[in-house]
């Protein structure tokens, strides 16, 4: 689902509050091939809680994210949060027009979205025939505020791209689980499950059956927040403990006292999201498979230990997984980051819709 026409050969943008992540990807004979793969820091203060507030600092880091990815497409792909997007699946007459079937779902809109209409972007999909009518289809409304997409647009322009595509970080995540698939127990058919991303200040988690996303969950928690526990117990700078993180070097007490709290609360986030999947609804039922992504993926044996303490079956997200990739892809660092890309794959793969 997008608000705004499809387009070719579209940079995957993914702007957090931690970084920029560029992906452009191509494909031949089936198979996907990353062209091109950057990561900028996002400048402090210009991004608070996936809202932008500085959009010409953010465009900068867009700016340097581009070059240094050696990209040649000047389109882009951008995704707004869950939490600022309403979505709503409404049923219609199969017998209506293409100009009807809009003209209707303005009509509806209405009704759904508490906002005046003229300070709201919307788009709709039709999914296919309805279940609980056959005289109907199904139609996914999705509506966000038109500020929440000028502010993504305003940072791509001042970067010096077009951003032809604005997305759902939810519907660009569903996107991205095609490059999971290899992992999933029968490619994921008539199967629950559950894809955990750790994010640097947030974590999204969410459930999916026959590759939909059927539950989703955002919640403040992430990498940042071991960043900041390093900062404390040793005396660093944000940038100094960012890279401690990453590279090691820290003293022996670090494992005890620092990352094995930090992964107890992550196992205790991924517990608790399971808890909430299975009071949202009637019938849920546990996810038969856990994949957790995000850069905090990465730390050594996480993945066991969530598995052992949630009592299912854990890895780590590998999208790169039937992927080729490209010499300078491979020189900025992809398979290092890979597990924290799922949103940058997913826009990038609205280039073959």
């Amino acid at each position: 689902m997008l608000i705004g026409a499809k387009q070719k050969s579209l940079l995957g943008l993914d702007i957090t509050t931690s970084s920029v992540k560029l992906v452009e990807l191509a494909q031949s004979g089936g198979q996907f091939r990353v062209e091109s793969y950057s990561a900028e820091p996002t400048p402090p203060n210009s991004v608070n809680e996936k809202a932008i507030v500085d959009a010409e600092a953010v465009g900068e880091a867009v700016r340097r994210a581009v070059k240094r990815s050696g990209a040649k497409s000047r389109e882009a792909a951008v995704a707004i949060s869950v939490d600022a997007a309403i979505t709503k699946v409404i049923q219609l007459p199969s017998s209506l027009s293409e100009s009807e079937l809009e003209g209707q779902v303005e009509l509806q809109a209405d009704q759904y979205i508490p906002f005046p209409m003229e300070e709201v972007s919307y788009d709709f999909e039709v999914i296919g025939p309805s279940v609980k009518d056959p005289d109907t289809r199904d139609v996914l409304l999705v509506a966000s505020r038109t500020e929440n997409v000028e502010q993504r647009q305003a940072a791509v322009e001042a970067a010096g791209l077009a951003a032809k595509v604005v997305d759902v970080e939810s519907f660009a995540l569903e996107n991205a689980c095609l490059l999971l698939t290899h992992q999933m127990p029968d490619g994921g058919i008539e199967h629950n499950v559950a894809v955990v991303d750790f994010g640097a200040s947030s974590t999204t988690f969410s459930v999916l059956r026959d590759l939909k996303v059927t539950y989703t969950r955002d919640f403040a928690f992430g990498g940042q927040q071991l960043t900041e526990e390093i900062m404390r117990t040793y005396g660093l700078s944000m940038e100094d403990a960012g890279r401690a993180k990453k590279e090691g070097g820290l003293p022996s007490n670090y494992e005890p006292e620092v990352l094995d709290p930090f992964m107890d609360d992550m196992c205790q986030q991924v517990s608790r999201s399971l808890q909430f999947f299975l009071a949202s609804g009637g019938g849920r039922e546990q996810p038969e498979q856990i994949i957790v992504c995000g850069g905090c993926a990465n730390i050594p044996g996480v993945s066991d230990l969530i598995a052992s303490r949630v009592g299912i079956p854990t890895l780590v997200g590998d999208p790169l997984g039937q992927m080729k990739i490209s010499s300078k892809a491979k020189a900025q660092g992809v398979k290092r980051d890979a597990t924290a890309l799922l949103t940058a794959f997913g826009l990038a793969l609205r280039s073959f819709d």
